[in-house]
């Protein structure tokens, strides 16, 4: 079996697997989206501890329609020798590789401004929906109990808040360490919990070795299907021959 040959197969089965992920996490998807409740009944547990499912299931639809796309141009491209699917295949890893770098690289350097953009957003959701809106409260309260947190920056996001009036000037429970008494300000101060968004940038700095090695993983993937994609691009007019 030729180079040539031997990289096309290798293509079609990586896609083709990449295509039937990608349709099992769009199935999923939508059937969590659309039915919800079997999906709490089938899982128990384990989906309480889960964020809000609806969420979910858009997150997975949108990562689903993703892979099948990917796994369809690769696959067929490589199959009927097509240099034009080939392309399309090889500028979409290309677009999504660039902006994983840049993503990175943001996150890296711009730590700090992004800590304000999602300030800007996240702190008025607090002040306004938690506590009143189900699924923002379900969501901040899973995300609180998981990381032992208290709001985005610390206690004070809901000072004079929705649900700090509606529960005689009291945080939520994660707010303090001990959560039998009312979470008073006094208390709230005392008990000095992090913010969530510190406390998961702790969390991914002690995490540091398995999210690079992931991410290391994916980007290596990646670069290794747009080579094999565009080798196969540059020797279709050659039958393959070399």
């Amino acid at each position: 079996m030729g180079c040539f040959t031997f990289l096309k197969v290798m293509m079609i089965l990586f896609n083709l697997a990449i295509f039937l992920g990608g349709g099992v996490l769009l199935g999923v998807g939508i059937w969590v989206t659309v039915d919800s409740s079997s999906f709490l009944k089938i899982f128990g547990a384990l989906s309480s501890s889960m964020m809000q499912f609806v969420n979910v299931g858009y997150f997975l639809i949108v990562i689903g329609a993703i892979l099948v796309v990917l796994g369809f141009l690769g696959c067929c491209g490589a199959q009927k020798e097509s240099k034009c699917l080939l392309i399309i295949f090889f500028s979409l890893i290309l677009i999504i590789f660039i902006a994983e770098i840049a993503a990175a690289v943001v996150a890296l350097v711009y730590t700090s401004m992004a800590e304000t953009v999602l300030q800007t957003l996240v702190t008025p959701v607090l002040r306004d929906d938690y506590g009143k809106k189900p699924d923002v409260t379900q969501i901040w309260n899973t995300t609180m109990g998981e990381l032992k947190c208290c709001g985005f920056m610390n206690y004070t996001d809901f000072t004079d808040s929705y649900y700090y009036k509606q529960n005689k000037d009291t945080y939520p429970s994660y707010c303090c360490t001990n959560d039998t008494l009312p979470c008073t300000e006094a208390y709230a101060i005392n008990s000095k919990k992090q913010g969530c968004f510190d406390q998961l940038i702790t969390t991914l700095k002690q995490n540091a070795a398995i999210v690079g090695g992931v991410a290391a993983g994916i980007c290596v993937l990646e670069l290794a299907a747009m080579i094999v994609s565009m080798y196969l691009y540059c020797h279709i007019d050659k039958g393959g021959v070399h």
